[in-house]
Formats: C-alpha cells, sequence, structure tokens
C-alpha cells in the first residue's frame, strides 16, 4: 500500500478546477439573454403607423390592453378575458380617476375586437388611448 504524506495531499487539493463555474457563467448569461426580450413585449404586434413619439407620462395612470389577430387579450401583461379586463379597469378607475386605457392592436385584428374593448371603456367613463407606430418624418 502507498502512503501519501501530508504535505502531498495539501498540493492536489490547493487546485481548484473552475471549469464547471465558467459554464454554468455562461448557461445563465445566456438564459438571461434569450428571456429579457420575452419581458419587454407580451405579445407580437404590428401596430400601424401614426401618432407622434411618446412624451414622459406617469405610469401608474395607464393600464395596457393588447389584441392580437386570434382575439386574444392581453392586459398588462396577462392573459384575461374581456369581462375580466372590465372588471379590473373599473376598480382601478374607481381608485384613479386619471386613469387612462391603453389600447394596441395588431394590424389584422378585426375592428369588431377594439370596438369591444373601446365601448366597454365609454361605458364605465374611461379614457382610451388607441397606439401606433410613430410615423418616420421624411424632410
Amino acid at each position: 500500500m502507498r502512503r501519501f504524506s501530508q504535505r502531498n495531499s495539501l498540493v492536489t487539493l490547493s487546485d481548484i478546477n473552475i471549469t464547471p463555474l465558467l459554464d454554468l457563467a455562461f448557461v445563465l448569461l445566456i438564459i438571461f439573454v434569450i428571456t429579457t426580450p420575452l419581458l419587454e413585449q407580451s405579445l407580437e404586434l404590428k401596430l400601424p403607423k401614426g401618432g407622434r413619439a411618446d412624451r414622459p407620462i406617469n405610469e401608474r395612470d395607464f393600464h395596457t390592453v393588447e389584441i392580437n389577430s386570434r382575439g386574444s387579450y392581453v392586459f398588462d401583461g396577462k392573459p384575461l378575458s374581456l369581462a375580466q379586463i372590465e372588471n379590473a379597469v373599473v376598480a382601478d378607475a374607481r381608485a384613479n380617476p386619471n386613469l387612462v386605457l391603453r389600447i394596441r392592436a395588431d394590424r389584422a385584428t378585426p375592428f369588431d375586437l377594439v370596438f369591444q374593448v373601446a365601448d366597454m371603456c365609454a361605458n364605465n367613463g374611461i379614457k382610451v388611448s388607441f397606439r401606433s407606430e410613430p410615423r418616420e418624418n421624411k424632410r
């Protein structure tokens, strides 16, 4: 049997392999790079052209409803039905009289789906803002 001295065992313990640590760091970096764009926008929409660029606003006064071409509603990043959106918006409008509902709809969305949200806001006295892509200035 071979015996190791105390000195040899300390030498072998002083070498730390950092390759697994680097692998973990790169995997986490890749995960963050992939998921960050998904957090910024919930639906892939092609907004119509028009309007002007946004100016600084108070975000607590605004809620956003997104409507895609298949008729799915997303309220502030959460998929909800129109009735659930109405309940949430009416409750928030009671607490905040400056509330404005932004409506973002894909170009291919049937107008009826957009009109249902606008009509719901009109019936409850909620201000509406339709969102579009700003036009490019060609001067």
